[in-house]
């Protein structure tokens, strides 16, 4: 009886689901229970833990106190539109952080929450997972062949 192992890594392929458009609308905010009632409950603390996550300075959402416009949740929103590649236009960012500014929080923090989740990575072979690393799955195959 003689085994054969092979180890081999097959080529995944990423998919993702994944637009140009924001994953959620500005009014969505009971998709994300606990981030809602942060941003009803203490909206200055939301926005700081917000800003924190989009890799801002924790303080800077406390500057939208001063002004017609609100700063802050202007930039922070044409920041992620940026970043994610979404659609829109600054007359539209404007819009919603002047009549919406706690809707626009929260759809800021969802889009940063589901577009930081991991990537789905497919195989598209019968594999044996024996190590998995951050996006990186190794895997062996092992193939035993028996002879008389």
């Amino acid at each position: 009886m003689s085994a054969k192992t092979v180890v081999n890594q097959p080529k995944p392929f990423i998919t993702t689901t994944y637009s140009n458009k924001w994953t959620s609308g500005i009014c969505d905010c009971f998709e994300d229970l606990p981030q809602c009632c942060l941003a009803c409950w203490c909206l200055p603390c939301f926005t700081c833990k917000t800003s924190h996550e989009a890799g801002e300075c924790v303080c800077l959402p406390l500057l939208d106190a001063y002004g017609l416009i609100p700063p802050m949740t202007l930039s922070l929103r044409v920041s992620v539109r940026q970043r994610y590649g979404i659609e829109g236009t600054i007359c539209q960012d404007c819009m919603y952080a002047c009549c919406c500014g706690p809707c626009t929080w929260c759809q800021i923090a969802r889009e940063i929450k589901t577009r930081m989740s991991p990537i789905t990575v497919i195989n598209t072979r019968e594999t044996i997972p024996v190590l998995w690393f951050w996006l990186n799955c190794v895997t062996v195959t092992v193939v035993l062949s028996f002879r008389c």
